[in-house]
């Protein structure tokens, strides 16, 4: 697929709320602080460019539900005066797809991180049938935060709201970079290459990495930054 052209937002090189060209979404349990959150944003700095990284948990972790991180992305995009790139990665990555197809005329582009494109689909939980019910019964599980560095707890809310959204039937035509590990044991890599497959938008590349993707770093921010076009 050609490279879209370089980035001419006229605000590119704002800081700020407002006018933001790119936003990153972090992933589930995890924060702004995350290192892929602050290796992208380094970089993209690097360049002049803007970027929002937003506490997708706020105001709290134990209320989370996806209705509310999408209302929060929507604002985000909204207050940006300009078209912008999402940047997500696992759950920020369903995020992106949902917000990209939702606002087709103000995402731009998507650069998503082992995307978790079948999230709360059966065979795709969080959590196995029988915990999901725990779940169910109890009201709330705990759950490890990585950002908190502590388990905290999670309302069943979360997984009920989830059931209404479905990323990987999602309608975008935005362009697209997936990067996905393939030792990844909790976003299924076939299920991502599945989900490129039917979309010419979608330039996926397959990495020998596991979830976190950290030891991949230097090549994505390489394709990535060709992918923008910021390459002279």
């Amino acid at each position: 697929m050609p490279l879209p052209s370089r980035v001419q937002d006229p605000a590119v090189t704002q800081d700020g709320p407002a006018r933001t060209p790119f936003v990153y979404l972090h992933g589930f349990a995890s924060s702004p602080a995350s290192t892929k959150a602050s290796y992208f944003a380094d970089r993209l700095r690097a360049h002049g460019l803007a970027i929002a990284c937003p506490d997708l948990n706020a105001p709290d972790f134990t209320s989370l539900t996806m209705t509310r991180m999408l209302a929060r992305v929507q604002a985000l995009v909204d207050a940006a005066g300009a078209p912008v790139t999402l940047i997500g990665s696992s759950l920020g990555g369903t995020l992106a797809i949902l917000a990209a197809a939702r606002m087709s005329d103000r995402v731009r582009r998507l650069v998503l991180m082992a995307p978790a494109v079948m999230f709360a689909k059966p065979g795709h939980h969080l959590l196995p049938p029988e915990r999901i019910e725990e779940w169910r019964r109890r009201g709330s599980l705990s759950f490890f935060h990585y950002g908190a560095g502590e388990e905290q707890p999670l309302g069943y809310e979360f997984y009920a709201d989830s059931l209404r959204y479905d990323a990987f039937g999602a309608v975008f035509s935005q362009p697209t970079l997936i990067f996905q590990g393939l030792r990844d044991q909790s976003v299924d890599c076939r299920t991502v290459e599945q989900f490129a497959r039917g979309r010419s938008n979608v330039t996926l590349a397959l990495l020998d990495d596991d979830h976190q993707l950290t030891a991949s770093l230097p090549r994505m921010w390489s394709d990535t930054e060709a992918f923008l076009g910021l390459l002279d």
